[in-house]
């Protein structure tokens, strides 16, 4: 059986990668954004002589520190792996000796390094999460401030961030909010750096997250349309006080470019989720006006099965109404299926047997019901309309199937790999039902006539 979640080895495995190819397009516009301080808030103990504020971001797939200092430090005793990482003996001592019990004592003066580090990180995690007000305390003091923008934005350094944000003092919480001040946007646009905006968001005071929102205010659009910076805007539309959201005042106006973009439609359900009627009723009023286009949309169409399953009961009848006399074309399309099954799900009852009446009705054109059997898409609106069915509806939306169902096996296999799916689906109704009277033993020996390999051991 395949492990629902990886193990945290492949895991970090799998960030290293991701951040290898990334970082080469991030790390010269990161080296003129956050220039490096002169000083550092401590002298470190080994080397004696090189400031952990002069050293440039960790990667893993990069040495340590610059290469300028490389030499100097080699013969200071820092030693490379076969990475060609530089590490200090101790950082070498941990990766060797795993018995040993490690404390954060044990690291003090080379906490930053063994940030950047993935078992170094892991281990300050760990104790952050018990460790004492004063080990909090020295650790926070080796990092903030000169080193806190470095980690923000390292694979595995920026975890300790977020850790400081969660068991850290309201103090030292504001005070690395503080070091992030006037850097937020890049950060909020880099990989790493917006887990730590957004985890700032959650634990910092009013009064910061409000110096973020306004940092991000004059380009809410560039990070709503950002891979990284979409995620920020969600989480202050989800944990900032509406009253201090100004920009979503924006929103107005451009309802559909929002919805049909690939960041966009997840901002505007967070907004229509978390924001008073008074803000999302003209977004909704905007949806309305273009449903039809947006139900057909790679993006639009999750936005309108949200405004079904979440909206007002109003504004759900409105969207599932514009359906009514195109649920098969609706339902033979790749993206506005997922809209008719949504509409079905949650639809008024009364609603919701109309859309069926659709389903049943004869047309001149042919068979609606064999039309749907047929098709790729509208196969699992058909599935779905038989399972949320009343009993009368669901016996004849069964008794239409069974004959098509038994001739389309029969005939051809060009249908097959739909079928399969509503052969499976019909044994499964039944199996959930066995006493129901609309089943037979035609349906049976029908679905017997078409058994692909997999049929058997998938039905046992």
């Amino acid at each position: 059986m395949i492990p629902s979640q990886l193990p945290p080895a492949l895991l970090d495995k799998k960030r290293e990668l991701s951040y290898t190819l990334n970082i080469q397009q991030q790390l010269v516009a990161q080296a003129l954004m956050f220039p490096r301080s002169n000083s550092s808030p401590h002298l470190p103990i080994y080397p004696t002589n090189i400031e952990y504020s002069q050293l440039p971001l960790m990667m893993p797939n990069a040495p340590l520190y610059g290469s300028n200092l490389a030499a100097q430090m080699f013969h200071q005793g820092m030693q490379q792996n076969t990475r060609g990482i530089l590490q200090s003996p101790l950082l070498l001592e941990f990766h060797a000796n795993k018995t040993r019990n490690w404390e954060l004592r044990d690291i003090m003066n080379h906490v930053v390094e063994f940030s950047g580090d993935q078992h170094g990180s892991r281990l300050i995690q760990h104790k952050l999460e018990s460790a004492s007000s004063e080990e909090k305390q020295k650790v926070f003091e080796e990092i903030v401030p000169n080193n806190v923008l470095q980690l923000i934005q390292d694979i595995f350094g920026n975890y300790v961030i977020q850790k400081l944000f969660e068991h850290g003092t309201q103090v030292q919480k504001s005070r690395l909010a503080a070091a992030m001040e006037g850097h937020i946007l890049p950060l909020s646009k880099q990989m790493y750096g917006c887990r730590v905006v957004q985890k700032a968001i959650e634990y910092i005071l009013p009064e910061q997250q409000v110096m973020i929102v306004h940092e991000l205010e004059p380009h809410i659009m560039e990070c709503i349309h950002d891979a990284n910076g979409n995620h920020v805007i969600q989480k202050i539309i989800e944990r900032v006080s509406p009253d201090r959201l100004g920009f979503v005042y924006g929103f107005r106006g451009n309802v559909q470019s929002l919805a049909t973009h690939t960041f966009g439609c997840r901002v505007l359900q967070r907004a229509l989720e978390y924001l008073p009627e008074v803000i999302t009723a003209p977004l909704i009023e905007e949806l309305h006006a273009s449903t039809l286009l947006l139900m057909q949309n790679q993006f639009g169409n999750y936005v309108i099965q949200f405004v079904i399953e979440h909206a007002e009961p109003q504004d759900s009848a409105i969207v599932v109404s514009k359906l009514r006399g195109r649920l098969l074309v609706m339902a033979r399309h790749k993206f506005a299926s997922n809209v008719c099954e949504k509409a079905l799900t949650f639809a008024h009852p009364e609603t919701r047997r109309q859309l069926i009446d659709e389903i049943l009705s004869p047309r001149p054109e042919g068979a609606v019901v064999l039309s749907m059997m047929k098709d790729q898409y509208a196969n699992y609106v058909l599935q779905s309309a038989v399972r949320i069915a009343d009993a009368d509806q669901r016996e004849s939306l069964i008794n239409q199937i069974r004959p098509q169902l038994a001739v389309l096996l029969r005939i051809s296999n060009g249908y097959s790999k739909h079928l399969v799916s509503s052969e499976h689906f019909i044994l499964n109704i039944r199996h959930e039902d066995p006493s129901s009277n609309i089943y037979n033993l035609e349906v049976e020996r029908c679905l017997q006539d078409f058994s692909p390999p997999h049929s058997a051991a998938t039905i046992a």
